[in-house]
């Protein structure tokens, strides 16, 4: 099995621009998480570095792992720092914990 697992930290603003395009690419599901960072840009007038963005993290096949990770990046560029990062991880494997099986290709 060749899965991947896309996280990207973008924007909070550009999220609901990524959502609609994920889903109509028909992704088969997505994680949104609140985070806080820095890293090529930090709010360096603040006492606290970090910066609020949000993680979306999508699990998918690895043929369609950087066409999503394309539409993330396309979609949540701005040009200004601090846009954020895209990442294509590998995955050994997936089980779904209701019915504890391994999931296959097809089901992602």
């Amino acid at each position: 099995m060749s899965f991947r697992k896309v996280t990207a930290i973008i924007h909070r603003n550009v999220l609901v621009d990524v959502e609609a395009v994920l889903q109509q690419a028909g992704s088969g599901g997505i994680t949104v998480t609140k985070v806080k960072g820095y890293g090529e840009y930090a709010d360096f007038y603040e006492r606290d570095w970090l910066t609020t963005h949000v993680r979306v993290e999508i699990f998918t096949t690895a043929a369609r792992a950087d066409p999503l990770a394309q539409l993330i990046a396309d979609t949540a560029h701005t040009g200004l720092a601090g846009d954020g990062i895209v990442a294509i991880l590998p995955v050994e494997r997936v089980i779904r914990i209701r019915t504890r099986a391994t999931v296959d290709e097809g089901e992602l």
